[in-house]
């Protein structure tokens, strides 16, 4: 059997990370690029696209993209093929999330609007698609090829409005709608691309990122490992699924939660 070194070394390897400058898109390229994989960070503003490839060393360069532009998303995949000379790995992290700042967005209910919806679904779940559909040949070419689509708890379970109470947090509805959207197109993607693509997602839990004490207490209380996450603790997921450690494990989804949605 192959040592477990061998089956996790990434190098020779090539990556495309859409949002890739962001949280845990950092952690994803830190994770390919420590395992010996050169990596495109595809994220919207090319400026921090080329800052996060800097970081990461002279194996990485960066590449400006707005997710809500189909065609311009499908020729950032194609020009990002070209410079990698192959792709071998497909990560798509790029999402609005419960901070993100628009209108109509991170609001009340009442408050939240069908463009801001709309919006949401157009990056974190159709530039999925636009990306798969786009880099799928250059991934079938060779053994190994892995999409790996960041979800969230988000996709699996409603969200706690005790957790809010008293915050000016809201949960936007088009964010757990879009992220439930992945996980099915994961499962859909794994059939269809098989057996030459392997097609898993992670579902990470909450992330500390500076949120309010109150907020930050309840949720460690209901966590069973007591804590939020940090973008660290994605970096093992990442590594696995998409090396050859999980070479026989497609359609999958990781759930990365500390037990949040094991009560």
């Amino acid at each position: 059997m192959k040592s477990i070194q061998r089956l996790l070394d990434l190098s020779g390897r090539t990556a495309l990370v859409a949002g890739g400058a962001g949280h845990l898109g950092t952690a994803a390229c830190e994770a390919l690029a420590e395992l010996g994989c050169r990596v495109a960070v595809l994220d919207r503003l090319e400026a921090a696209s080329r800052a996060g490839a800097k970081a990461l060393g002279r194996r990485a360069f960066g590449i400006g993209c707005d997710l809500t532009d189909a065609e311009e998303t499908a020729a950032a995949a194609r020009a990002a093929i070209g410079r990698l000379g192959g792709l071998d790995i497909l990560i798509h992290t790029a999402a609005f999330t419960g901070d993100s700042k628009r209108p109509g967005w991170a609001e009340p209910f009442a408050k939240q609007s069908a463009e801001a919806f709309a919006n949401s679904l157009s990056v974190n779940l159709t530039s999925a698609f636009v990306l798969t559909r786009e880099c799928r040949t250059a991934l079938a070419k060779h053994p190994g090829g892995a999409i790996l689509l960041v979800a969230s708890t988000h996709g699996l379970v409603g969200p706690d409005p005790a957790l809010y109470k008293g915050t000016k947090m809201q949960s936007p509805m088009g964010y757990g709608a879009s992220k439930g959207g992945l996980l099915q197109l994961t499962r859909h993607l794994a059939t269809t691309l098989a057996p030459r693509i392997r097609v898993n997602a992670i579902s990470p839990g909450g992330i500390a990122r500076r949120q309010p004490t109150v907020f930050v207490s309840r949720y460690k209380s209901r966590t069973p490992l007591n804590r939020m996450a940090r973008e660290e603790d994605f970096k093992g997921a990442v590594a696995y699924l998409c090396s050859a450690a999980s070479a026989y494990v497609t359609g999958h989804n990781l759930v990365v939660d500390g037990g949040y949605t094991a009560w």
